[in-house]
């Protein structure tokens, strides 16, 4: 007897009878040619239809035909499944550089408008020292507008947030910075009356200092808080020693005195020198202060925190102010006199550096927050420049230059020997991995025209 398959009796028009051994159970040909035609049937099927086909075919060949379907429909599934997980991963990856692109954007117009408000700042002052001379009415007015921060907080909170909440239920929340009670009488007395004075001594140093040294030099001198708040932290919040941060708090001090020693220790350089140091201290006691008795804010908490304080200085120090006009220490002629342009100037470029401060920490790396401050130093000394309010010598501008690197080198992380240490690991262990490819891609290339010539060749690698 002749034997057809039932795949080959599709290519023949004479005879649809499949004829089989005796004794073999063959299926039809209709069975065969729709389980070898229809993927459909196959996927929907279990596995026993596969296994009776291989036992009842006469030499195996639908099954092994329909066993060739199921694999490729597996591999198919398989494949979709892979390119699906890799465009997931491809979207994640995207979606985390664009996050990490946007950041660093963002962080470049805080480090430049951090920088910028900060030296508007201190050139406005120097202007305003010209024709008026009243630095506690100036700090008092500038701390006055702090009162604005809540207010621009919840504006920022009403434009961006998906539930929005009253002004009432917004500063109950933020009010838990004072504790669990909220904001009482008590604890407005207590926990604001001595930040207040800090924050106003800060300020009311920072502007005498301005009076007796240049921009530059009082800029650069108040770069040295970092390096207070560190000591002061090691002292009393027993925080981490670390080798770094005490040399760069020895570049501080080594950077005040060359300062003082750029003019030949004149009286007015180290009164302005020890003016400047102050509003660094008072500026670092703060923040120390700040960390053991209230612990980390949130923007929310500490534009409430501020406008507090702002709140507070309206109260309670606004007869400082009364006090020296009448005893003449802090005179005028008339308020209509006042430069109300620079004051204003002043206060609102004050306010934006210290709403920048607080956003920065939210929108981007904390770390550039305090880049922006230390750029205040060059920008000061090209305003100056242009001024022709300071002359460069080689002192003053290694002092500058030594208390800017010791700021920098406050900002980096505690555990900044084993990042560097790792970092150091993977370059030298992604080089051997090249090494060992190239060795083997050498061997391939020589193994490769071995062959060609009919010979056999064995890398020595």
């Amino acid at each position: 007897h002749r034997l057809y398959y039932p795949g080959l009796s599709l290519s023949t028009s004479r005879s649809s009878v499949t004829r089989c051994k005796p004794g073999a159970n063959c299926p039809s040909s209709h069975s065969g040619i729709s389980r070898q035609l229809s993927p459909l049937s196959v996927t929907e099927d279990s596995s026993a239809p596969i296994l009776e086909l291989q036992s009842r075919g006469s030499s195996g060949v639908c099954g092994h035909r329909v066993e060739r379907q199921n694999r490729s429909a597996d591999d198919g599934t398989q494949t979709h499944s892979e390119n699906s997980s890799q465009e997931n991963r491809l979207k994640a990856r995207c979606l985390s550089c664009t996050s990490v692109v946007l950041k660093a954007i963002w962080g470049l117009l805080i480090i430049l408008s951090v920088s910028s408000s900060w030296v508007g700042t201190t050139q406005i002052v120097k202007i305003t020292y010209k024709n008026f001379y009243c630095p506690f009415f100036m700090t008092w007015f500038s701390t006055n507008w702090n009162i604005m921060f809540f207010p621009v907080y919840y504006s920022g909170h009403l434009a961006t947030a998906q539930e929005k909440q009253s002004p009432m239920k917004k500063f109950r929340e933020c009010s838990r910075i004072f504790g669990e009670d909220g904001l009482t009488l008590k604890l407005f007395l207590k926990r604001t009356a001595p930040f207040s004075i800090l924050w106003t001594l800060t300020n009311y140093l920072y502007l005498l200092a301005l009076k007796k040294l240049t921009a530059t030099d009082v800029s650069a001198l108040f770069c040295c808080n970092k390096a207070f708040v560190f000591l002061l932290s090691w002292i009393v919040l027993k925080d981490r020693f670390m080798g770094v941060r005490i040399v760069a708090a020895i570049m501080a001090i080594t950077g005040i005195v060359m300062m003082a020693y750029a003019d030949n220790f004149h009286a007015d350089s180290i009164i302005g020198v020890a003016f400047a140091v102050g509003s660094a201290s008072t500026s670092a006691l703060y923040k120390v202060l700040f960390k053991m008795f209230l612990g980390s804010a949130n923007f929310g908490e500490a534009a409430h925190f501020v406008s507090t304080l702002g709140f507070f200085n309206l109260i309670f120090i606004s007869f400082t102010p009364v006090i020296l006009y009448f005893t003449k220490v802090e005179h005028w002629s008339s308020f209509a006199a006042l430069p109300w342009g620079c004051l204003c100037g002043m206060a609102g470029l004050w306010l934006a550096f210290n709403i920048l401060v607080n956003v920065g920490v939210v929108l981007t790396y904390p770390i550039l927050i305090s880049i922006g401050t230390v750029l205040s130093v060059p920008g000061n000394a090209a305003v100056d420049l242009l001024k022709q309010e300071v002359i460069f010598n080689v002192v003053r501008l290694a002092a500058t230059i030594i208390i800017c690197i010791g700021f920098l080198l406050m900002l980096l992380p505690e555990e900044w020997d084993e990042i560097t240490l790792r970092f150091i690991n993977s370059l030298k262990e992604k080089k051997s991995e090249e090494h060992v490819e190239d060795v083997i891609d050498a061997g391939v290339h020589l193994r490769g025209r071995s062959r060609a010539n009919g010979t056999v060749s064995i890398p020595l690698a």
